[in-house]
């Protein structure tokens, strides 16, 4: 049974640091929508408001309008405004939008109070509390693009002062293989695409103590990588003709890449971010190796003490150095690309109702990614959560690691 006291606590928590991320937002800034992909800081704030009004309090008190205006993608919900078009929505403005947020936070403390949830409500509102949480990084990739596309590239936020450096050398840790068990058990949240758990045979393999640095794309940039279609999928290449990718979105031709903190030099010995599946797989065969399937990464994960890693609670929004050492660096800093097409584990059952859209229906075209970023909130994340994109996305913090049949 949900602790009410503890998720009472865990929703204030939640609500309070979703507005954090806007303070240093304008007005202005939280209306832009740069791309179809992603959404307006305000649409975001709304959005996550409705989830708890629609799924948890089951009634649309505040304005029934908000059901179509900041619905996102559930069929039994009706009519909603396409993904692409949020932006041109200027009503209702930010105040309102803060005053449902305020609204909603009321009545959902007040049903916690009462004990006017019951237990399935108590679940969804649990959900409600990690949706949010893929809400805030959604904010802060969603900024980074509104922001790193303006003609002066103006910082979120101050980065710290650092020197450039190497990092540190590709090195492996060596795995037997053998039957596995994957996927999440019954205690505990986690989402419905990481169960039911399951047994799963893996050969010998290996995988990179660290991620891929941007030393190492900067080798494959100078090597003709982004020229060279031997390194790419089909697709991949197809698409580094028609858009002209020379370097990870975010690389300008001047020597420097923009972040959050504003734009600076490119340090070699980062972690690299902002790659598609594409140049992950094509930097990794350059490498020598290939992508590590997701399986393969849940079990070297496993292998960690714990989900300690560079998450956005740290402040810094940017990879750290990519470390060399004993499998560093498995959470946080990059969602790490791996092989896997995005698919149901063997009995997977998607929860019941409107939740049922959560994640089932975009099992298709869409790539696994493992272990969080650095724009990530700590604690959201576990060995067994599974991320998903299509295999082109690159405005999100993606990274990889590589990893090698049998022994390195």
């Amino acid at each position: 049974m949900l602790d009410r006291d503890a998720l009472a606590t865990c929703f204030q928590r939640v609500r309070a640091r979703t507005v954090e991320l806007c303070a240093p937002l304008t007005i202005e800034d939280q209306q832009v929508q740069a791309m179809a992909d992603a959404s307006p800081t305000k649409w975001h704030l709304a959005h996550t408001t409705w989830f708890f009004e629609e799924l948890v309090l089951g009634e649309l008190a505040f304005d029934p309008a908000f059901r179509t205006l900041f619905n996102s993608y559930y069929e039994c919900f009706g009519r909603r405004v396409e993904r692409a078009r949020r932006g041109q929505a200027s009503r209702p403005p930010l105040a309102r939008v803060h005053e449902y947020r305020a609204e909603v936070d009321r009545r959902v403390a007040r049903a916690l109070a009462a004990d006017a949830l019951d237990d399935g409500a108590l679940a969804r509102l649990e959900l409600g509390l990690h949706h949010e949480q893929q809400h805030q990084e959604l904010i802060l990739t969603d900024v980074l693009a509104v922001l790193g596309g303006q003609p002066d590239a103006p910082a979120y936020r101050a980065r710290p002062a650092e020197t450039t450096s190497e990092p540190g050398s590709l090195a492996f840790r060596a795995f037997g293989g053998g039957v596995v068990a994957i996927g999440a058990g019954d205690g505990g949240f986690a989402f419905d695409n990481e169960r039911p758990r399951f047994d799963a045979l893996l050969r010998p393999f290996a995988i990179a103590t660290r991620p891929i640095a941007n030393a190492d794309v900067l080798a494959f940039i100078a090597d003709g990588g982004y020229r060279e279609p031997r390194w790419w999928l089909a697709d991949g290449w197809d698409i580094v003709q028609r858009d002209r990718w020379q370097a990870p979105l975010y690389w300008r031709g001047d020597g420097t890449l923009y972040e959050l903190g504003g734009a600076h030099a490119i340090d070699p010995a980062e972690t690299a971010c902002h790659l598609s599946y594409y140049e992950a797989d094509a930097i990794a065969r350059w490498l020598g190796g290939r992508l590590p399937t997701e399986l393969e990464w849940e079990v070297a994960a496993g292998a960690c003490d714990a989900t300690r890693g560079h998450f956005a609670d740290d402040g810094r929004l940017h990879p750290a150095r990519a470390s060399a050492g004993e499998l560093a660096q498995m959470f946080g800093d990059v969602w790490e690309w791996t092989a896997s097409s995005y698919a149901p584990y063997p009995g997977f059952r998607p929860l019941p109702g409107a939740l049922g859209e959560y994640n089932g229906k975009f099992m298709s075209g869409q790539q696994v990614l493992r272990g969080g970023s650095c724009l990530t909130p700590s604690g959201h994340v576990r060995a067994t959560y599974r991320n998903f994109f299509p295999p082109a996305a690159r405005w999100q913090m993606t990274g990889a690691r590589v990893a090698k049949d049998g022994a390195p």
